[in-house]
């Protein structure tokens, strides 16, 4: 999440104004993320005169998400919540309205969910994301819609053409790493995997908890269909390391894990294209990342993320034991 489209509150309010959700309180920008403009509401509520207040998040969609994909992730969210997910849907107008227009932007007003994004996962928290994540995918299975990764191997290369020479301006000698890492994973991508809708960015401040307990699955704006266990790798890349990437916590690897196979299930095939998973995942991230640390506007209230975490972690896959990744 971040700001890119700054609102006046007068704007916001008159938005309100189509939906049962009260007048507006307070709207405070949210900064962290890179992809929309994202604003936590405070409104009256739906009957103001009862006087319990009512928390939204408002979405305006830059230019990184496709306005015509939007209709999928809608769709997603209603399959997913009709079977039991704890995913924040899209609330519609008093016309049936879902997307609308604001400040030039597509925009959306979805249901807020309670609870804490953790930023030092315990092994606990850890197991409780995996079993999380499995159960999106079995209450995925069923879904008609799909999506192509724009974010797959070929976009990989892609990205890494766009970001060229500019990425030794992160760290000398970074894009022979790049080119050469594509080159392994060109000759050791596994072509056979199960796919099915993935989120495809399930990084813990994409996880709401509450102690030990998932309370909410958020942003969806990278879901697509793909490799079914990719989900897992981009998931471990994330809960597994310090955020530099520097650190590797084994015990919340293993635990991921653990929760995951019990919830969902892992085929021997996935637990043998895992390593290979995981340096994807770590690919990926530090080219969107690197792209995004060359691109990002001075002025956007945005928290820019170090791509060289992902080069730390990268490195991490390159040479760690697979029998290590995912624990006994």
């Amino acid at each position: 999440m971040a700001v890119y489209t700054h609102v006046p509150a007068e704007d916001i309010d008159a938005f309100l104004a189509r939906y049962d959700a009260g007048r507006l309180v307070s709207a405070k920008g949210i900064a962290e993320g890179v992809e929309n403009s994202n604003y936590l509401l405070e409104t009256t509520g739906p009957d103001s005169q009862a006087g319990g207040g009512q928390r939204y998040i408002l979405t305006l969609y830059e230019k990184r998400v496709d306005e015509a994909d939007l209709p999928f992730f809608m769709d997603l969210l209603d399959h997913l919540g009709a079977r039991g997910c704890r995913v924040p849907r899209f609330i519609a107008d008093r016309d049936g309205r879902r997307l609308q227009q604001l400040a030039g932007r597509p925009a959306c007003l979805i249901e807020f969910l309670t609870g804490i994004s953790v930023t030092e996962p315990t092994p606990a928290q850890a197991r409780a994301a995996g079993a999380a994540l499995g159960i999106l995918h079995k209450a995925a299975q069923g879904f008609a819609g799909e999506r192509r990764n724009a974010l797959d191997k070929a976009g990989w290369h892609a990205l890494a053409a766009r970001c060229g020479a500019d990425l030794d301006q992160i760290q000398p000698g970074l894009s022979q790493r790049v080119a050469d890492e594509l080159v392994w994973l060109d000759a050791h991508w596994p072509g056979d995997l199960p796919h099915s809708v993935i989120h495809a960015d399930l990084f813990p401040d994409n996880v709401l908890m509450l102690g030990d307990e998932v309370t909410g699955l958020i942003d969806f704006y990278f879901s697509c269909t793909d490799v079914r266990a990719y989900d897992l790798a981009v998931t471990h890349s994330a809960w597994c390391f310090s955020n530099d990437g520097a650190t590797w916590f084994g015990e919340r690897a293993a635990a991921l894990g653990a929760g995951y196979a019990e919830a969902h299930g892992l085929t021997d095939a996935e637990r043998a294209a895992f390593p290979a998973l995981c340096r994807g995942a770590a690919l990926r991230f530090l080219l969107t990342r690197a792209y995004d640390w060359i691109n990002t506007p001075a002025d956007a209230l945005v928290t820019r993320k170090d791509p060289l975490a992902y080069l730390r972690r990268l490195d991490f896959y390159a040479k760690a034991d697979p029998a290590e990744l995912l624990g006994a």
